[in-house]
């Protein structure tokens, strides 16, 4: 085969070394002593694209003559030959490598849109949720530095299909706690095989029920506190099942991108790179899509529920579509897994370039015409690139190579930068749609669909345009670091620009007032309304001023409107002086009227309805005497009154309920449209300019190791990423967080989760300190540049070096003339 390569470059030996001459002396520099003769671009052009059609034909000639050995064969068992090898290209191992991220990557998305029906079917406490979740993380820590050395110098494809199939494993093993405990005893009981009668008023009733709870209750029965912790076996399973997804994650990032690198020329790997990266970015939309549909259905489908989904006591199906996902990866995994262990054409372009390099050096010897080794024959040797050696793996060789990884300056550098952007940029991606809501009053679909789609859509056209450009104009190592510098400090720019992007009046709007017996004995508004277990349901009072809950505000009764509207009245913390009254938040105010003339349509029949916090299911109708001359009912009353009688005229004077303040559902409306809109364009600028760093961060932490570690240089990086960022960063943001917290959520034993916090503290505390790590992390960045000054990206640089040498002999040449 060597003989083949030989001949082929024997018979295009002379345009080799002319093209090679006339590029070097077109890319001399003039210092005064070497004068390069003067090229135009388009000869330039015209020559390298000779050069590359001229290395084709020689790449395409062994590939004919190349027989199929264990190492270029695509396939595995009865599934191989010639259909199977025609697939053993770049094009199609970056197609279905991001194909492969795509579903992968579906399984946080999945896994995050239902774990609020986990928790609920297994009782499962929010905090033990958070430990749960960083289980993969905890598993990279431990093992990615480990398993990229070893399989890294193994199949490296067939070590991929390993970690898809632990990926395979973790979905079923997620799935598991529903095949070993069922629906539960309190889904079951609302399905029709199991007795439960069709009540199209109960979920009415139930959602009546659980909203009543948030009512200030004087002679007690208010809220009850959350139950405990449930069975721990379900959380042990998923636990287990996290940290072995870690694994398959682990071999799926390091060796997947590090086999592309080594399969394909070294100008196309970025265009590759961030194709695969989009094709990534698709995965979370997909997986969202997939929990909102298997959430549609009941959590055992081959039962008949009475209930229908908007019942808080729907339970939906949540592990189905585990088996979906789990399904896709082991398919996709499967022909990943046929890719061979070097892709036949990167083989003959190795080949190829390996005999040149040896033609090139040998040529300048004989031209040199002295055995002597002269400076130029010192630095063509050092910019000779050495066949790589595969050294057998081992524990002491591991600890070398780790060992060379901790010396390499760039390295470190570049992946302390990274631990530190990911440290501070961590909440963001964790935050981001909740910070939206605390800040500019914003639905939570409305938060949720910016940061899923608007910010994914910049993401990716940052990526794409990142990978062009750098495939197409091929710059320097200096120039991509210094552009990594320039993103981040771009970055720490936008990140203080959000922390003055505030809303005023919806920071000045919520009134907090939680009575502590424990602290203060002294009687308040709601002191007597037992709030402490109460959820965070937000009220706006006819004071145009926010309350935690209608408990909070002291509201003993709640009324239905036709339309669905929910108004609280008899409210003792809420002034009903009219001077105080806002007609922005309630346009008129509850009379005995409304509570006997407000109709709205239940099973074709026209009943006006008033909700009492006692006895929902108590139907009771009152005579038309009664409502016209009593404006207060007993608490223990539930009221529905017939529109059949309605008196006959209208023109009754029915008095106002002086009595107590007015609020209505939900937080007093603010107009915060014009910072968010700003705050949106900011984030969006801030996806950009980041996304366009991915692609050539990467290629200097890829480039600047020998390529023996690269794959073990990945996976180092890994270990670091998840021991400094992705574990401890949600730990120390929550830890400061919860310092600026306003309202905690309550237990049976211990303090709950934060349900409101400070908006303007929020707004400082979070970004200044996430903008300090950033800073640290663009300051590496520069260290980075630093050292990366000699540092080649692409195989065309190599000329780059032989420019140098061939300057510095002429330079040498020169000062002797002059001496003689």
């Amino acid at each position: 085969m060597v003989e083949i390569v030989k001949n082929a470059q024997q018979d295009n030996g002379e345009t080799i070394d002319d093209e090679r001459d006339v590029d070097v002396e077109s890319r001399l520099l003039d210092n005064g002593n070497v004068k390069s003769s003067e090229k135009s671009n388009g000869v330039q052009n015209d020559e390298k694209t000779d050069n590359e059609q001229t290395m084709s034909e020689e790449i395409n000639k062994i590939l004919r003559d190349m027989p199929l050995t264990d190492d270029v064969t695509c396939g595995f068992w009865l599934f191989k030959g010639r259909f199977f090898q025609r697939f053993a290209n770049q094009n199609a191992y970056v197609l279905l490598y991001g194909i492969v991220g795509c579903v992968f990557s579906m399984t946080y998305a999945y896994f995050n849109g239902t774990i609020t029906t986990i928790e609920k079917r297994f009782k499962i406490p929010s905090k033990n949720t958070g430990i749960i979740s960083v289980g993969n993380d905890i598993s990279q820590m431990m093992v990615s530095a480990v398993l990229s050395y070893y399989a890294g110098k193994g199949h490296r494809p067939r070590w991929i299909g390993f970690g898809l199939l632990t990926i395979v494993i973790f979905c079923l093993m997620t799935t598991l706690p529903h095949l070993l405990y069922g629906p539960g005893e309190d889904a079951l009981a609302l399905t029709a095989e199991f007795g439960a009668q069709p009540d199209e008023n109960a979920t009415k009733e139930a959602i009546e029920k659980q909203n009543s709870k948030t009512l200030c209750r004087l002679n007690g029965g208010g809220a009850e506190c959350e139950m405990g912790e449930g069975n721990l076996a379900p959380q042990l399973v998923l636990f287990a099942a996290q940290f072995i997804s870690g694994i398959g994650g682990s071999l799926y990032y390091t060796l997947g991108v590090s086999y592309m690198d080594d399969n394909t020329k070294k100008s196309r790997t970025p265009v590759l790179l961030s194709l695969s990266y989009f094709l990534r970015m698709l995965g979370p939309a997909f997986g969202y899509a997939l929990a909102s549909f298997c959430l549609r259905i009941y959590i055992a489908p081959n039962l008949r529920p009475v209930i229908n989904n908007k019942d808080p006591r729907w339970l939906g199906a949540w592990w189905m579509g585990w088996l979906v996902i789990g399904g896709m990866i082991f398919v996709s995994g499967i022909f990943l897994t046929m890719f061979p262990k070097q892709l036949p054409r990167a083989m003959a372009r190795r080949m190829v370039e390996e005999e040149r390099r040896k033609r090139i050096s040998l040529r300048e010897r004989q031209q040199n015409g002295s055995k002597e080794q002269t400076e130029k024959d010192r630095l063509a040797a050092e910019m000779e690139e050495k066949p790589i050696e595969e050294t057998k793996a081992s524990f002491w060789d591991m600890l070398k190579t780790f060992k060379r990884l901790l010396k390499n300056k760039t390295l470190m550098c570049n992946n302390f930068s990274s631990v530190f952007y990911l440290f501070g940029y961590t909440p963001y991606w964790i935050f981001t749609p909740k910070y939206i809501e605390i800040q500019y009053r914003q639905s939570a679909a409305t938060s949720s669909l910016v940061t899923g789609t608007v910010a994914l859509a910049f993401s990716a056209a940052g990526i794409l345009l990142s990978g062009f450009v750098i495939s197409r104009y091929k710059p320097r190592a200096r120039y991509m670091a210094a552009w990594n510098v320039i993103v981040g400090f771009l970055t720490v720019v936008g990140i203080l620009a959000y922390a003055f992007i505030g809303c005023p009046g919806n920071e000045k709007s919520v009134i907090v007032n939680i009575h502590d017996s424990a602290l203060n004995s002294t009687p308040t508004c709601n002191s007597d309304c037992h709030c402490d277990y109460v959820r965070y349901s937000p009220v706006c009072g006819e004071n145009n001023m926010t309350y935690i809950s209608p408990c909070h505000a002291g509201c003993k009764k709640q009324y239905r409107t036709a339309t669905g509207r929910k108004i609280y009245y008899d409210c003792t913390c809420i002034p009903s002086n009219n001077s105080n009254r806002s007609l922005s938040t309630i346009d008129e105010r509850l009379t005995a009227l409304n509570l006997k003339s407000e109709v709205h349509i239940t099973n074709n029949e026209n009943i006006s309805t008033t909700i009492m916090p006692n006895e929902l299911t108590t139907t009771t109708v009152l005579p038309d005497d009664l409502l016209t001359t009593t404006t207060d009912f007993p608490d223990d009353w539930a009221t529905t009154i017939d529109s059949t009688a309605l008196p006959a005229t209208s023109d009754m004077s029915y008095p106002e309920l002086t009595y107590g303040g007015q609020a209505r559902t939900g937080a007093c409306p603010v107009n915060c449209y014009a910072q968010f809109v700003t705050f949106l364009s900011v984030m969006c600028c801030l996806k950009f300019v980041g996304a366009t760093g991915r692609a050539s961060n990467f290629l200097v932490s890829v480039r600047c190791v020998p390529e023996k570690d690269k794959t073990a240089a990945m996976g180092f990086g890994m270990m670091m990423m998840s021991m400094l960022a992705f574990i401890p960063s949600p730990i120390f943001f929550g830890w400061v967080l919860d310092r600026i917290c306003l309202v905690w959520g309550k237990t049976c034993t211990n303090k709950g989760n934060c349900w409101l916090y400070d908006p303007e503290s929020l707004r400082y505390t979070l970004n200044i300190t996430a903008s300090v790590f950033v800073a640290i992390g663009a300051l590496f960045d520069w260290g980075v540049w630093y050292y990366v000054k000699d540092l080649q990206i692409f195989d065309e640089e190599v000329k780059e070096v032989e420019m140098k040498i061939v300057q510095h002999e002429e330079e040498v040449n020169s000062v002797k003339d002059m001496e003689v």
